[in-house]
């Protein structure tokens, strides 16, 4: 089974408008609300790829009702974690002619809801998969996705994490199964710019020196490289498209990747599934579907 942690959920709120002008009354051409979250996109788009999977994570309030339901309307198990006090966040999406986005703080984890996570995450079994994604909220320590993987030690799980900076580099020693930095994360780590496939290609070595088994990098327009396990550089150009969202494309490229791993074992494969699947959510309104990232693939 795959398991993702969504530390910080949330409901965005996304509104599409011509123009956003400051110190006015604002009217939307349209608006929806999308469950949001890194983890929950991962899990979205894993169910799209007929990959079952439990949304763990901490939830309060109504707003965090609303994301349960609505993950369990769309196929995807929930196990969250209530909190007693505060509101899961709304966030705001403003689409004009340019992406503006406001984000709620979210609220309080104690030390005691954050217990019962790690007692969730003992049920685990050997095979399965646990996916960590996306920032951590001020109540939690820094440290929370190394003491967790240091807590998954010796139980055969394979750990996906998809963080920055430090939230990354300090998993690294426990030798996780894949980390997806894009390429201008991974110049951040090591305080340079990354402009050729050769810069990238020695970062992400130096990565996998430090105990990640694989090294995912998206590229945005300029496609992906997989550098596997064995030491095989896999790279994709990108699929050509108008981009309507950049929201969620990362997340869709992880749920690809790990489906497309799990279906087949070919890093290869999985790499075009992750790719095809972070271009759809790219070129979409919303989290990208089974069809439209199939259509993709076929493409290529």
């Amino acid at each position: 089974m795959i398991y993702t942690v969504t530390f910080n959920p949330a409901l965005d709120y996304v509104v599409r408008l011509n123009q956003l002008v400051l110190d006015k009354v604002n009217r939307t051409q349209s608006e929806e609300v999308q469950l949001g979250g890194k983890g929950i996109n991962v899990s979205g788009v894993l169910r799209e790829l007929g990959q079952d999977n439990v949304a763990l994570g901490f939830v309060a309030g109504f707003t965090g009702k609303a994301i349960e339901e609505g993950l369990q309307q769309k196929g995807i198990a929930t196990d969250f974690i209530h909190l007693p006090a505060g509101l899961t966040r709304i966030n705001v999406k403003i689409k004009a002619e340019q992406e503006t986005e406001i984000n709620g703080k979210g609220p309080e984890i104690s030390p005691q809801a954050l217990q019962q996570l790690y007692d969730k995450l003992d049920q685990l079994q050997p095979g399965d998969v646990l996916v960590l994604a996306g920032s951590i909220p001020a109540s939690l320590p820094n440290d929370v996705y190394e003491n967790i993987l240091a807590h998954m030690q010796g139980k055969q799980v394979l750990c996906a994490v998809d963080a920055t900076q430090d939230l990354l580099v300090n998993v690294l020693k426990y030798q996780p199964f894949v980390i997806k930095p894009n390429n201008h994360e991974l110049g951040e780590i090591f305080g340079k710019q990354l402009n050729s496939d050769e810069e990238i290609l020695e970062c992400a070595k130096k990565l996998q020196q430090q105990g990640a088994k694989n090294v995912l990098v998206s590229m945005a327009g300029d496609g992906a490289m997989l550098l596997d396990e064995y030491g095989v550089c896999h790279r994709v150009a990108a699929h050509k498209g108008t981009v309507k969202n950049s929201v969620g494309a990362g997340d869709s490229m992880v749920a690809g990747f790990l489906a497309g791993y799990l279906q087949t074992g070919d890093y290869g494969y999985a790499l075009r599934l992750g790719s095809a699947a972070g271009s759809a959510t790219a070129f979409s309104d919303t989290l990208a579907t089974h069809s439209e990232i199939m259509e993709l693939m076929n493409r290529a």
